[in-house]
């Protein structure tokens, strides 16, 4: 099921960010991550979050965040990727936005072509200036 965010949601969310993260990220120190952790956890309650919780254990398995119609992020909990729930989620964002836009970084194969599957296409392209690593700018319309 899909549902709003919750604020009693928020470390299992922070926890699913930085675990996401670290493992779709390998090119990307761990301390990047860990040094954002905390700007990150008071930022996330401000966006507009869904959540995907399991409906047999009512597990929080994925979220997605959007600032507007900019996806942040989308974040499913490792022994749950490949089952539907990183489509389901953004289906359900696709739904209510009549366009969608994200960064994703080059390098992280296995999201481009998520989102390509999923209609998306590349506009442009720069360099992450925290990282040093290139990125696509994504959009998706109706």
């Amino acid at each position: 099921m899909i549902r709003k965010f919750q604020p009693s949601d928020l470390e299992a969310a922070m926890d699913l960010w930085l675990h996401g993260n670290t493992e779709a990220h390998d090119f990307i120190s761990k301390e990047y991550w860990k040094q954002h952790f905390d700007e990150v956890k008071e930022m996330l309650p401000k966006a507009e979050l869904y959540v995907y919780e399991n409906d047999n254990t009512a597990t929080f398995d994925g979220f997605i965040g959007l600032s507007g119609s900019y996806i942040a992020g989308i974040f499913v909990k490792g022994n749950a990727r490949s089952q539907g729930i990183g489509k389901q989620l953004l289906d359900y964002v696709k739904a209510i936005k009549g366009n969608l836009t994200l960064k994703v970084y080059e390098r992280n194969q296995r999201a481009v072509k998520f989102y390509q599957r999923e209609g998306f296409f590349v506009q442009s392209q720069s360099v992450d200036e925290d990282t040093g690593q290139r990125e696509y700018v994504m959009s998706w319309q109706v």
